[in-house]
């Protein structure tokens, strides 16, 4: 690939900016981001919302003159090689990459939107951009009674931040227990303990109904603070408000005629709620790659180049699925666009999938998993478990490969058995890697 081709790239966040970088000064690279923020780093959010971090403090190194920020693609055609967009200038591309990401999924909640609305009940927020983190941040205060639907790694985060606010909070989960697909049933009663100590009351095993919401207005007496309504008028910028009246579906809780008051269970018990965060999962946002008659399933269709079912146009993070597998990780991510920056400028290179692992920062309760944590007929499982420290750690091994596990409360040892589960090597001495020294 020479200078003079033309890549543009729809989507300004880590896949998109990563692969920008790679191809710095071996093409023309222009990245359509639809944000109007600096480009930030999407993982750091819960800690933006717990107040550890300072908003800037999530920035991604400067992208320089290739990023356009606050413009959206609207239209790709494929025919003419241009991408439209909502500001109406025009993108015109030799190579085109889709990093257009996720949205949050909005469950089917009676009482979310009024017939025929687009409307969330001012604070019913969503928690997944930086205008949500935001949106969020500026209607928490000691003592606001805050429900969390949905006990996945978004989920989670939000608990503990909210609560760390002094927020009341409740978390409630569909499923039996907490990061049902990343943990063992042993490690989430350990992290359900640890959220329990910080004040989150948690249920499990529920499902939500619907919100029970009241007209809007001006806060009740004996209530001050920020009105639980989202993002503040002075705090919305002009291309965020433009983006939210043109994509449906996705709505923030404020300025409309209805504000949430509680959260009804399909038990019919009732929780009164001042905030509802919803992190029921994120969906692939593949709407641009539909409309251009681009192969989607789950999410955008790409082969071992990261080619889409046109050869010109390329698909990374958190939209693109290969191999049957939508990752919806930062490691992935990263790992898709580093590959492709080698396909683009002629390497000899293949995407293989990732072998993705998760962690997640709670303090006192920190987590990784990867791989199959739960066995096989015929496998070995080692645990170790220290109930003063609530530390936890358990292994997968099938035959003399470690094929995956869970760590909680401390990780000293993870980056140790993480090589030798993504390297695949037989095992010589597990309960070394298992130990603190982390295999040294």
């Amino acid at each position: 690939m020479t200078s003079e081709k033309r890549v543009v790239v729809i989507g300004g966040g880590l896949a998109g900016l990563r692969l920008a970088q790679r191809l710095a000064g071996a093409a023309a690279v222009t990245v359509l981001g639809e944000e109007p923020h600096v480009p930030y780093n999407r993982v750091l959010l819960a800690d933006v919302l717990a107040g550890r971090y300072a908003p800037e403090v999530a920035a991604l190194p400067a992208p320089g003159p290739a990023l356009r920020r606050g413009v959206r693609a609207v239209r790709i055609d494929r025919a003419d090689r241009a991408v439209h967009c909502d500001d109406g200038s025009t993108e015109r591309y030799d190579t085109l990459v889709l990093a257009t990401g996720s949205n949050p999924v909005l469950p089917p909640l009676r009482g979310l939107f009024e017939p025929d609305g687009r409307e969330l009940p001012d604070g019913v927020h969503a928690f997944r951009t930086m205008d949500d983190c935001l949106a969020l941040s500026a209607a928490v205060r000691p003592g606001v009674r805050a429900v969390v639907i949905g006990g996945g790694l978004l989920g989670v985060s939000a608990a503990r931040a909210l609560a760390e606010r002094g927020a009341q909070v409740v978390l409630a989960q569909q499923a039996e227990r907490l990061l049902e697909r990343q943990l063992d049933a042993d490690s989430s009663a350990l992290l359900h303990a640890h959220l329990s100590t910080l004040g989150v009351e948690i249920h499990t095993a529920c499902r939500v109904r619907g919100l029970t919401t009241s007209p809007a207005g001006p806060l009740p007496s004996g209530r001050s603070g920020p009105p639980t309504d989202g993002i503040s008028p002075d705090s919305a910028s002009p291309a965020f408000e433009a983006r939210v009246r043109a994509e449906p579906g996705r709505r923030r809780g404020g300025g409309g005629p209805r504000a949430v008051t509680g959260v009804e269970f399909a038990d019919g018990y009732r929780l009164d709620a001042d905030i509802v965060v919803l992190a029921c999962g994120v969906r692939p946002r593949t709407g641009l790659a539909r409309a251009a008659g681009i192969e989607v399933r789950t999410g955008v269709v790409v082969d071992d180049r990261l080619r889409t079912s046109d050869p010109r146009i390329h698909a990374i993070g958190d939209c693109a699925e290969h191999a049957g597998q939508v990752y919806g990780l930062a490691g992935p991510a990263l790992e898709q666009a580093d590959a492709l920056a080698s396909v683009l400028t002629g390497a000899p290179t293949q995407y293989t999938g990732t072998r993705a692992l998760t962690r997640l920062t709670l303090g006192g309760a920190d987590l990784a998993a990867f791989g199959e944590t739960t066995p096989r007929p015929g496998d070995d499982v080692v645990r170790l478990a220290d109930a003063t420290r609530r530390t936890y750690r358990k292994v997968v091994v099938r035959g003399d490969r470690l094929v995956g596990g869970v760590l909680l409360g401390e990780l000293s040892t993870v980056g140790a058995l993480a090589r030798s589960w993504e390297d695949g090597e037989p095992l010589t001495d597990l309960f070394h890697l298992l130990t603190d020294d982390g295999g040294h």
